[in-house]
């Protein structure tokens, strides 16, 4: 039966780039790899057409034969006879996928106990605590080494023996044909050992679930979204595997005084109408505890800001500080009484309709607004 062609075998056309040659492959060799389709043997076949298309075609030499020559020109090397034209020594499908697969899953074909998974653990802190500090206390419901067995799931005074199918390698070998196929050992699951006894406490898996309680450290300066890691303080792997990570996801609350942007702090601070006339101080919170009094000069517009140096946030390891900015929110006075208005209109009239020097802002806008409709009556 005539051999199908290459190309095809891959699903690319002829002139493909050695990186479609390798993304068709990776997908293909996945779909029908045989650990994915135990027992079918139209989808172990066509995993064995796979690796010889591409081990053929992924290396310049070869490809260039068998472009030229068709099966003819690379039949002793897909055969494994040895070297094939340009010195092509024909490279088993483990190897292949192992180049193409290793760094995804490396850890599985290595064998070995496995890692634990990782844990996120969400926790909410106000703006005070990022500006201090803080050592929290978290309590993490999580995968824990057995004490029974010390994490080994064999029952204490036994222990996991060799296995017999893979003499504890993790990994067996099977020849299919021209293919020496490499995979997981079915009789230990990968891990080179067997457990006769399994432990009662962990049923054989070496952890148990339970609610670890752990301190955090949280630095000062600490911002939204920050995320810290607690090596090893993951869940616990199957059968003494290393254990994975935790990490920690923070959120800063809203203040109910303070916006934050980075190392700085912004706080609207309402000054009656008078004071900013007139001139005066207000008084006004920081994150550190105390106050700080800032002057309203006289005359003060809406909108205008004063920087206080320092009295910002940490910033996070560094001995740095941010500013805190007071941004003046006039506020006109409401439910006056009658005197009060009868003031207020005598000081109307005395500023006059344009509002005179009093009010050089309002002035200066209406006098361009009178310009802009002149200009279109002309």
């Amino acid at each position: 039966m005539a051999k199908r062609d290459y190309y095809e075998t891959l699903g690319v056309a002829r002139g493909a780039s050695d990186d479609e040659l390798k993304k068709a492959y990776r997908k293909l060799a996945m779909q029908y790899h045989p650990d994915r389709n135990p027992g079918d043997a139209e989808a172990e076949k066509k995993f064995k057409e796979l690796n010889e298309a591409y081990g053929v075609l992924k290396d310049s030499k070869t490809r260039a034969a068998y472009d030229r020559f068709g099966h003819a020109g690379v039949d002793g090397a897909a055969a494994g006879g040895g070297a094939g034209p340009g010195g092509f020594d024909f490279t088993g499908f483990a190897d292949i996928f192992d180049e193409m697969f290793g760094d995804i899953m490396g850890g599985a074909r290595r064998g070995g106990a496995p890692s634990g998974a990782d844990l996120r653990y969400n926790m909410e802190i106000t703006l005070e605590e990022a500006y201090h500090g803080k050592e929290a206390q978290i309590r993490v419901p999580t995968w824990v080494g057995c004490e029974s067995c010390d994490g080994s799931g064999a029952e204490p005074g036994s222990k996991p023996i060799t296995c017999n199918t893979c003499n504890g390698r993790g990994r067996v070998r099977m020849q299919q044909g021209i293919f020496s196929i490499e995979r997981a050992c079915p009789a230990c699951g990968g891990q080179g050992q067997v457990i006769e006894t399994p432990c009662k406490a962990c049923e054989g898996a070496g952890r148990i679930h339970r609610e670890k309680t752990l301190q955090v450290n949280i630095p000062a300066g600490v911002e939204d979204g920050t995320r810290i890691r607690l090596s090893g303080e993951g869940e616990a792997g199957r059968r003494g595997g290393p254990p994975g990570d935790l990490y920690i996801f923070l959120s800063v609350a809203p203040h109910r005084f303070f916006q934050r942007e980075g190392p700085n702090l912004f706080c609207r601070v309402p000054v009656p109408m008078t004071t900013a006339a007139l001139g005066g101080a207000v008084e006004v919170p920081t994150l550190e505890g105390g106050r700080a009094k800032v002057t309203i000069p006289e005359g003060t517009q809406a909108g205008t800001q004063f920087r206080l140096r320092g009295k910002g946030m940490p910033v996070l390891r560094s001995k740095s500080m941010g500013d805190l900015y007071i941004q003046v929110n006039v506020e006109v006075p409401v439910e006056i009484t009658k005197r009060q208005r009868e003031l207020l209109e005598e000081f109307q009239l005395e500023c006059g309709e344009d509002g005179g020097s009093h009010h050089p802002e309002s002035r200066g806008f209406f006098s361009r607004v009178k310009e802009f409709f002149d200009d279109l009556r002309d």
